[in-house]
């Protein structure tokens, strides 16, 4: 059926699509034709992508019970996207002692969380061991939860903080307690466009070096992408290709997550710092990107994620008949993409997930970070409320209320320490 649909396309598109559907890889440059294309080539991209997805890992779309845990917005760096750090001199700084961090992951835990998600920004003069001493104490208390966390750019920061190489530091976190690694800080894999939107940050050429230090100590991590800014297809086709190559050498990434830009509070979108900037992607784009990462990540990694805090519910239901297969996690406490001016929220309940996903045909279950079932929901049957579907959330706080609290303010603890 889709087979011959495709005689009916542009004979470009036509050709990496049923080149895909051979179970071949598609070129880079396919990917940026695909990244073109409008109409009835759209159409068949996603159906292309939606059945591919079907042959890989069937109809269960799976989700994380987990809770983000962003412990300190004060940053060394000022990322042109980035609206959740503060300089270290600003009122709304703040940072959470490490019973508190501790605290945070028993409740967790006692709602049902098997992950939490520990990233923060880069506090100046920061202690080389705190990311080792951060693990040791959730594992201190909580054995059996698994520890996500640390992106590459945060990995070297504690290196260079510590004093020691990365590889070796990984080995410390991994000894620490750290189960897999959040593939973040990656925005595009393009050296001049990380120079325009975020200087100074990680180089494509350590973030690489550092994924795959991990992958070789036998620590997992997670690839993304952040579009809808200033690149281009070829930007986007070349960072796949670039996760692509990585995976066949070290087959480490769990999952891929596309990450739309917010730019409603981004500095460089306001500020207009950085010229031909968009307002983030649009829909169909949202549709390509994971329909193309779908097509050709699939061989090499098979799960694609969507990020509902980034797309919301309606557009991450849509996506999963575009190629994803995971709904990311519940969260709990998401600040990042709050601060750019997300507007999704910063809980989303096991029982909206399985709704959202049963209703787009279907089956929910639930997964640990590295993609073990835990439980599966063929029916509605199968579903009890849980503790994290009933409890209030605003028992968590939120972003906006944890800046103006006195107690976590990072200027005071400044004080302390000298």
């Amino acid at each position: 059926m889709i087979e011959s649909l495709l005689r009916s396309a542009e004979p470009v598109v036509a050709s990496a699509l049923d080149r895909a559907l051979s179970g071949k890889d598609i070129s880079a440059d396919e990917a940026v034709e695909l990244f073109g294309c409008t109409g009835l080539e759209m159409n068949l991209l996603i159906t292309v992508a939606d059945e591919l997805r079907k042959r890989a890992v069937g109809d269960l779309v799976t989700y994380v019970i987990n809770r983000n845990i962003n412990f300190t917005n004060v940053c060394i760096k000022q990322c042109g996207f980035c609206a959740f750090s503060r300089d270290f001199r600003e009122e709304e700084g703040y940072f959470l002692p490490t019973e508190e961090i501790v605290r945070r992951a028993k409740e967790a835990a006692g709602l049902g969380a098997t992950e939490v998600c520990i990233q923060a920004g880069l506090p100046p003069k920061m202690d080389g061991n705190l990311y080792v001493d951060l693990c040791r104490a959730v594992k201190k208390d909580l054995p059996n939860m698994h520890i996500h966390a640390f992106s590459p750019e945060e990995v070297l920061y504690g290196a260079v903080r510590s004093g020691t190489s990365t590889e070796q530091y990984l080995k410390m976190l991994k000894e620490a307690g750290v189960g897999s690694l959040p593939g973040t800080a990656a925005e595009i894999l393009d050296q001049d466009m990380r120079d325009t939107i975020s200087p100074g940050r990680i180089s494509v050429q350590d973030w690489v070096r550092i994924i795959k230090q991990a992958h070789s100590a036998g620590i997992p991590t997670t690839s993304t992408i952040m579009y809808g800014h200033v690149e281009n297809a070829r930007h986007r086709a070349e960072h796949l290709q670039l996760l692509r190559e990585i995976q066949k050498e070290t087959h480490g990434f769990t999952e891929f997550v596309p990450l739309s830009f917010v730019h409603t509070e981004a500095p460089m979108y306001n500020h207009g710092t950085v010229k031909n900037i968009q307002a983030g992607p649009d829909g169909n784009d949202v549709m390509k990107m994971h329909a193309i990462a779908r097509i050709m990540l699939n061989n090499h990694i098979p799960n694609i994620q969507v990020s509902w805090v980034k797309e919301g519910p309606r557009m991450s239901q849509l996506l999963l008949g575009a190629g994803a297969n995971d709904f990311g996690g519940t969260l709990i406490n998401e600040s990042i993409s709050t601060a750019a001016g997300s507007q999704h929220g910063q809980l989303m309940r096991p029982r909206e997930i399985r709704k959202l996903i049963r209703s787009a045909g279907r089956i929910p279950a639930q997964r640990s970070t590295s993609y073990k079932l835990i439980k599966r929901f063929d029916s509605e049957d199968d579903e009890q409320e849980s503790a994290l579907d009933v409890v209030e959330s605003s028992q968590f706080g939120s972003y906006q209320e944890l800046i103006k609290l006195d107690k976590f303010r990072y200027r005071e603890r400044r004080k302390q320490d000298t």
